[in-house]
């Protein structure tokens, strides 16, 4: 059973690749902007490094797994930032590497700064075919490789981020070329790489001294797929802890129900280090193979903001 689900779980990549969601999902996208839009670069009053690890569909052999780090920094008295994304996804015979470099130029408008970001990606996308199950001996069949097929990609892409002390809103497109996703060597393309836009926003509402609301969203539009959007509704407490609750849209298209509800708790362990963990509740119909999905992240931000202010951990956005 677990070969015919790994089975499964490829082909319908492989299907994606040529039109559909090409990019890893993530719960906690509130922690891993920079992943989605370039324009987030130097947003925060400090140096942040976050870690994220994502283990997608427990149980089920083949299913998604992500580990990510991430860097970002303001400059020239956050009129300029940098930031780098380094990610691992792997799913059923795929694995890819992707390495992301951004920058941010910032300008002062209204109560918060706009952010207009450009970045360049590497991808390194490899399939071992040694780990598939043939009903025959796989050297008499021609149309599967033999050992391991890899390719590398160049891309680039573009956002917009504006951000005050309690608001945010960002609309980019981080992967502009519909590279050849192809394996063969062959002059008829089966699969690219497909533009993805990403809308995200999110916003503070205080209740009183100790308790906030923070309503978020993130909308996932590709070429030819379904939109997924992702709601999140979480309540800051003593602006040290966060528990939230999040629906993830997308999953069957029959019964409509969406893809998961999501829990995430996260604490403010100090004022440099922060952690967050989620669960997914999977509501579509591969909830009768897997037993949810679990994410973690690490936050560390470094020194104190720049210029003459005091520390401000970057609690909100």
């Amino acid at each position: 059973m677990k070969n015919i689900i790994t089975t499964i779980i490829f082909c319908t990549f492989g299907a994606a690749m040529l039109h559909a969601q090409q990019q890893p999902a993530n719960t906690q996208f509130m922690y891993y902007k920079l992943g989605y839009n370039p324009g987030f670069a130097g947003s925060q009053e400090s140096p942040c490094v976050t870690c994220i690890y994502r283990q997608q569909w427990l149980g089920l052999d083949g299913a998604p797994s992500m580990a990510i780090a991430t860097f970002n920094m303001p400059l020239n008295n956050q009129r300029v930032g940098i930031g780098a994304n380094l990610y691992r996804h792997t799913i059923g015979i795929t694995t890819m590497y992707n390495l992301d470099l951004a920058y941010s130029y910032r300008v002062r408008l209204g109560r918060g700064m706009l952010g207009l970001g450009i970045q360049g990606s590497l991808r390194s996308m490899e399939n071992d075919f040694q780990k598939t199950t043939a009903t025959q001996p796989k050297e008499q069949d021609e149309s599967i490789p033999g050992g391991t097929r890899s390719k590398f990609l160049f891309n680039f892409g573009t956002g917009l981020y504006y951000n005050s002390d309690k608001f945010y809103i960002g609309l980019s497109a981080p992967r502009l070329l519909e590279n050849n996703v192809d394996y063969t060597d062959s002059d008829i393309i089966i699969s690219r790489e497909v533009q993805h836009l990403y809308l995200m926003s999110g916003v503070t509402l205080p209740l009183n001294e100790s308790l906030a609301l923070k309503p978020q969203a993130l909308l996932k539009y590709a070429t030819g797929a379904p939109i997924d959007f992702d709601a999140n509704l979480s309540l800051l407490i003593q602006n040290n802890y966060v528990v939230g609750l999040t629906y993830r849209l997308g999953g069957n298209k029959v019964d409509g129900n969406g893809e998961s509800l999501d829990i995430l708790l996260a604490a403010q362990l100090t004022n440099n280090i922060m952690f967050g963990i989620s669960y997914d509740l999977t509501i579509s119909d591969i909830k009768d193979y897997s037993n949810g999905s679990i994410e973690a992240s690490i936050r560390y931000c470094i020194g104190k903001a720049e210029g003459d202010k005091e520390y401000v951990n970057p609690r909100f956005f």
